[in-house]
């Protein structure tokens, strides 16, 4: 049972260039820091009451952030506050429920730890350090999704602060409209303090990552598209070109030129499925050995944990600039284009170019406002302004990209993915959007939250 009626305290909010505003506005992306008038770290329900009602008292609006993820596709802050929650408690496990009540700000990995000893997993993203909150509010595209489709539809309740400074809760019996809105439609309807997640059983994984020269990336890609075209639900992977510069953590031999990578993880929910998880995934694997040898190859049987470390995504802040788009099915003419703009002899500057798989549990229709995707891919496509590689090269590239790839673009995009607020997209449908619009005007009349929300994820775009 937990306590709704709180007094809330004061709050003091930070200005520039104090020590609480730099934790405060801290992000993974260092190209698009959020520079609000006035930030604040809050780490109990009733400092969250309090430094909303304080915000909406002066006229501020407000936007809230965990971790510091997604900022680039999150609109600027302009004359307001900033939120950054980091709420005390740590995860809770009910195994018998197969659910995980999750504060605000907390990471992946430490819901993978603690779910992992009653041998259950989350449908998590591909790092360990990345926030469980913004990561479902904006749909969570796991390396299980194929298995358990959005990691949105997952929510089970949320626990919100609501514009008036009001703690409510959202489930199937208290507010399932609120709820609905909560999977997928890219926040800005409170300050979320903690969710409650469904969990799944998971004995082991087979995961890792496979690396080749891009030399060999045309008939890599062609079997690997074929391969992905009937994989079986259990597996979600993603083929990746990459241009890795030789710094450390990156081992030598995939800093020595462009590489090809094929990475995932397929799913053995109990242990009587491991023969078949591991015959699914030779079935990939395999074929694409013959074509050429790895220079580096990490598959193998793990604990659910090792899937954190598949992706090898980089822990420390850097920043990027990127883009995203869902495609529908390539076939051979849209493998080419997207081998001409991103392969060998493209002058491509981004440092990864990925496809990720989806198909199966992704485009089955779920209970949120985001529950399902109608796409083949998911594009994804980033790199570091460093050196001689410039915030314009890397932004007109991205639009070459995106040109090249527009035979084949939905026209739609998930927020979880998004890089950028500049580029177009829309995450929801027009009925959907309007339902959203709805419940943002119930909880919050004054527009409170009005910036906090993605690009597309309203009727407005």
């Amino acid at each position: 049972m937990h306590q709704y009626e709180v007094e809330p305290r004061t709050t003091v909010f930070a200005g520039p260039g104090t020590p609480d505003y730099e934790e405060a506005t801290r992000v993974f992306n260092l190209a698009a820091p959020p520079q609000p008038d006035a930030a604040v770290t809050v780490r109990t329900v009733e400092e969250v009451r309090a430094a909303v009602r304080e915000a909406a008292g002066r006229g501020l609006p407000v936007r809230v952030h965990t971790t510091g993820h997604a900022a680039g596709a999150r609109r600027a802050v302009e004359g307001g506050v900033l939120l950054r929650t980091r709420l005390e408690g740590g995860v809770e496990i009910d195994a018998g429920r197969r659910v995980a009540r999750v504060p605000a700000g907390t990471t992946w990995g430490e819901v993978v730890e603690a779910a992992a000893a009653h041998g259950l997993a989350a449908p998590h993203g591909s790092a360990a350090h990345v926030g469980v909150v913004g990561y479902l509010l904006g749909g969570g595209v796991s390396f299980y999704g194929r298995h358990t489709g959005l990691a949105a539809n997952s929510l089970r309740a949320a626990e919100l602060v609501t514009a008036d400074g009001e703690l409510v809760r959202a489930d199937a019996d208290r507010d399932p409209e609120l709820l609905w809105a909560l999977r997928g439609a890219g926040a800005g309807l409170g300050v979320v303090t903690a969710v409650e997640i469904g969990l799944f059983p998971a004995a082991k994984v087979v995961t890792g990552a496979t690396y080749w020269s891009a030399a060999h990336a045309p008939a890599l890609l062609a079997a690997w598209l074929r391969w992905s075209r009937e994989a079986p639900r259990e597996a979600t992977t993603s083929l990746r070109v990459m241009n890795l510069p030789p710094v450390p953590g990156v081992p030598p031999e995939l800093a020595a030129g462009p590489v090809l990578c094929v990475d995932g993880a397929v799913l053995a929910a109990a242990g009587s499925d491991v023969a078949a998880a591991e015959r699914y995934a030779e079935e990939l694997l395999g074929p694409l050995r013959e074509i050429a040898p790895p220079l580096l190859d990490t598959w193998a049987l793990t604990d659910p944990a090792g899937v954190l470390h598949a992706h090898m995504d980089p822990a420390d802040p850097v920043p990027f600039v990127g883009d995203h788009l869902l495609l529908r099915e390539l076939g051979e003419e849209g493998a080419a284009a997207f081998a001409r703009v991103t392969g060998e002899g493209s002058g491509s500057p981004l440092v990864v170019a990925t496809l990720r798989q989806l198909g199966g549990a992704f485009a089955e229709p779920g209970p949120g406002a985001l529950g399902q995707v109608d796409a083949a891919y998911a594009y994804m496509g980033s790199g570091p302004p460093f050196g001689p590689v410039t915030v314009e090269a890397l932004e007109t590239h991205c639009t070459t990209v995106r040109e090249a790839l527009g035979p084949w673009d939905t026209g739609r995009t998930i927020p979880s993915l998004v890089e950028s607020a500049g580029r177009p997209g829309r995450q929801l449908d027009a009925a959907a959007a309007e339902r959203v619009a709805r419940v943002r005007d119930r909880l919050d009349p004054r527009g409170v939250f009005a910036g906090d929300f993605a690009a597309g994820a309203s009727a407005a775009g």
